[in-house]
């Protein structure tokens, strides 16, 4: 059921995501930051088909990390429940962080693709890598940087979705708690704790979406051969000295239209 209703999701938000990484890798090379600037350019390069360039990609991604993420969620509440009590959110937290945490290492060999896809016509001709989809996009990763070149990015892609699982999981069952204590339940509650749980996913996770975007995306300088950020935080560190902490939250909009509906339409699908 996770990984259905992720898949729904994700074609339903694939376009607003390559709006999203477009716009977070324009802001670190001083492109236009613009959503609708951005929106125009892809359709007048792309069409509308490269609206949805690495959707195999993202479905992949969703079979794997959201299957993993709601799953183990269930698995570790389930384990962490003492019958007859109400769980305490701490325990709802810990349980967030975890399945975040280990779902986005499994899933992270299908993210990288995602990003590289949709990232590969910013790069000049020459170094486009020109994937034909994510099983080639695995393959020539492989080929060339070998199987540990699969979880580049791991670090900050584990970091953003256990902030990611905490804001939209344990806002979700906290926000169904109050609700509920404020006579609202049925369909009115779902809809509004998966609401206020995917604006709390898009405010924790946004910083480290965007450092995670920035290298996974990144190649050697051709002439030296160096990588533009030596590690996670050498990322973040750069970005900040640019631009400042609110660097990181670049795009803050159209990332939450991204992920308050894909949270939306994943919790009330699991629902």
């Amino acid at each position: 059921t996770g990984s259905l209703s992720g898949c729904f999701a994700t074609c339903c938000i694939q376009p607003i995501d390559m709006v999203k990484v477009r716009i977070q890798l324009g802001a670190a090379e001083g492109g236009s930051t613009s959503p609708v600037e951005v929106t125009k350019k892809l359709l007048k390069e792309d069409g509308v088909a490269g609206m949805y360039k690495g959707l195999s990609a993202g479905l992949t991604r969703q079979v794997f990390y959201t299957g993993a993420r709601l799953g183990l969620y269930d698995i570790f509440t389930e384990a962490a429940k003492t019958p007859g009590e109400k769980m305490p959110f701490w325990k709802t937290t810990v349980c967030a962080l975890s399945a975040g945490g280990l779902a986005a290492v499994i899933g992270n060999p299908a993210d990288l693709s995602l990003i590289r896809m949709q990232a590969d016509t910013m790069l000049p001709p020459a170094e486009r890598r020109n994937y034909r989809g994510v099983g080639h996009a695995l393959t020539s990763t492989v080929r060339d940087e070998g199987v540990g070149g699969l979880f580049k990015g791991a670090v900050p892609t584990a970091t953003r979705a256990m902030a990611l699982n905490f804001g939209m999981l344990g806002f979700n069952s906290l926000a169904k708690d109050l609700l509920r204590d404020c006579g609202v339940t049925g369909t009115a509650q779902v809809f509004g704790a998966s609401a206020i749980a995917g604006f709390f996913a898009s405010f924790f996770s946004l910083p480290f979406d965007y450092v995670k975007t920035q290298v996974q995306k990144m190649k050697p300088d051709p002439v030296t051969g160096e990588l533009p950020f030596k590690g996670p935080i050498d990322c973040a560190m750069q970005q900040v000295k640019l631009g400042g902490i609110t660097r990181l939250w670049t795009g803050f909009p159209t990332y939450y239209v991204r992920i308050a509906p894909h949270a939306m339409i994943t919790l009330i699908a699991q629902d």
